[in-house]
């Protein structure tokens, strides 16, 4: 198989074959015009830009002019006015075009005007239009956009469309390539890196602390950025402290955490847990200490792929989300959590890019675990029935979801959580998609003590000094998150009395709260009936067959 083509090898096939109009939906748009650029410098091509406050501009591409050119089956059209102005453009500008002034041709800063001397012009050459999308929703612009992409299909003229996002008319599919700008591997973090210190070395006295693993470790930290952001974030940190030091690390990492939150989409997780922190559940925890570091390369040497993903269902309160931290912390890797109300947008079209961007970010971000809390609420609505409801949105998000599940590379491990999987599509939760369907039930008594041990623990008690065996009878059909609110009830009783906390409180703390395994009994039974035979049960068998018996 094939390696993927870099964006710029791309962009090159994409000029060479006559491609019209390409579209590049990217917030770096600095980056973007750079890819131009370089491309065009290879192919000899000229580059020019449009905005709408300077019109149409030769790109300081440093390119001489090439002679016009017939477009295949037409007459020869060299002679317009619009291209006589080009060849006067690049004459003048010769071949330090980056030095000359910024001459615009005349009569472009409208778009509409713009496209037509566009349309007229048979010189092979590049035109950047950036932010275009605002102008889109004129019927005039798309009709004009349209006309251009015909006439440019016939030789090597294109437009790219640079725009944090573009809403392409149906008219203009079958002219238009959309060219994504990935997300800096880890050797392209540690070149930025290099370049950013060696830049403000210009300026600044700095210190070099940071050797190279130092550079590879703030690489990992700066995964999931662009590679505008990642130079912000190192360029702050550096000018800070005056330094490229261990302290960095921590910089750029609290840096990328804000840039993930204000995306809306994904925050950044601490995951400070692990399944130590996990009372019981003993068959989940053997079956994640098996796939540990299976994304590493000697597991791929060995004939590995990484683990998709878990499927974690059960009664409310009884450790789901708290397993799906656990794994990252666990593995010691980054965790992200997907929020999934922020992705849905009332734009048609903009939902399903939002989706896409996730997983870009998540992808950069690998090795990493992607937590998905309440997986129903997501694609609930998903059947062939809600098509009318949300315009076919939840359909076409679940689509795009199962897709990348199902053939994405980077080694992205998705945790979710359900309380209700009888509302899932059925495609979603077949194998190929998510590796495991663990059912997590009430505790066993067991299980119980492990529970009362850990939130005593955790409260700087020692569990030895309580009699954990009547606390956990006391506790039967109580769940994880029950136990730790009576337990945390019982200490703001002891200190209402200002004594130690002693078994009895917990006993007395147990005795006034009624579980949700007797408020919900009926739905508690329906849900272990159906995990019976379809999903794999997290506690091991002896703590399954000594609940039955309770």
């Amino acid at each position: 198989m094939n390696p993927p083509q870099s964006p710029i090898e791309r962009l090159k096939v994409l000029i060479n074959s006559s491609t019209p109009i390409v579209v590049m939906e990217t917030v770096e748009e600095v980056r973007a015009l750079t890819l131009v650029r370089t491309a065009c410098s290879e192919l000899s091509l000229a580059v020019f830009e449009w905005t709408i406050a300077d019109g149409l501009v030769r790109s300081g591409s440093g390119v001489a002019a090439p002679p016009p050119v017939q477009a295949r089956g037409t007459a020869p059209q060299g002679n317009s006015e619009a291209d006589r102005l080009a060849r006067a453009m690049l004459s003048s500008l010769g071949s330090d075009a980056s030095a000359a002034p910024r001459t615009a041709m005349y009569n472009t800063a409208d778009p509409v005007q713009a496209l037509a001397n566009l349309e007229t012009m048979t010189i092979e050459a590049v035109f950047v239009l950036k932010d275009f999308h605002r102008h889109m929703d004129n019927p005039i612009v798309v009709r004009r956009l349209r006309d251009v992409g015909q006439k440019f299909s016939a030789n090597r003229r294109t437009l790219v469309l640079t725009a944090p996002a573009i809403e392409m008319p149906p008219e203009l599919a079958s002219l238009v390539e959309f060219l994504d700008l990935p997300l800096p591997d880890r050797d392209r973090l540690r070149d930025i890196i290099r370049e950013t210190y060696t830049r403000l070395a210009g300026t600044h006295t700095l210190k070099l602390q940071l050797d190279a693993n130092g550079v590879d470790a703030m690489a990992a930290n700066l995964r999931g950025l662009t590679e505008e952001a990642a130079e912000r974030a190192i360029s702050q940190t550096v000018v800070g402290r005056l330094a490229l030091s261990p302290d960095c690390l921590t910089d750029v990492l609290d840096a990328k955490k804000a840039l993930l939150k204000r995306s809306e989409m994904l925050e950044f997780v601490d995951a400070t847990d692990n399944m130590a922190s996990v009372g019981g559940l003993d068959n989940l925890k053997h079956w994640l200490q098996q796939r540990r570091g299976s994304w590493d390369d000697q597991a791929r040497q060995f004939g590995l792929d990484p683990p998709k993903g878990v499927i974690i269902l059960g009664v409310q309160g009884c450790g789901k989300s708290l397993c799906a931290r656990a794994v990252a912390g666990e593995w010691k890797l980054p965790l992200v959590k997907f929020d999934t109300a922020a992705v849905y947008d009332k734009f048609i079209g903009e939902t399903e890019k939002r989706i896409q961007k996730v997983f870009r970010v998540a992808e950069g971000l690998a090795p990493c675990v992607l937590w998905i809390d309440e997986l129903e609420k997501v694609f609930a609505g998903s059947g062939p029935d809600s098509a009318s409801a949300d315009a076919g949105v939840s359909s076409r998000l679940l689509a795009s979801f199962l897709s990348w599940m199902q053939e994405r590379k980077p080694a992205v491990f998705v945790a979710a959580t359900c309380n209700n999987v009888t509302v899932l599509p059925p495609e979603l939760i077949r194998k190929g998609r998510f590796d495991e369907l663990f059912f997590v039930d009430l505790p066993s008594a067991a299980e119980r003590k492990q529970v009362f041990s850990i939130q005593l623990t955790k409260r700087k008690r020692n569990p030895a000094d309580y009699d954990l065996d009547r606390a956990a009878a006391a506790a039967k059909g109580f769940s994880g998150a029950e136990i730790e609110s009576a337990v945390q009830t019982a200490l703001y009783a002891a200190f209402a009395r200002k004594q130690e906390l002693s078994t009895e409180d917990l006993l007395t703390a147990l005795s006034s709260t009624v579980p949700l395994s007797i408020t919900r009994a009926e739905e508690i039974a329906e849900l272990r009936a159906w995990a019976k035979e379809r999903a794999v049960w997290a506690s091991a068998p002896e703590a399954k067959g000594e609940r039955a018996s309770e």
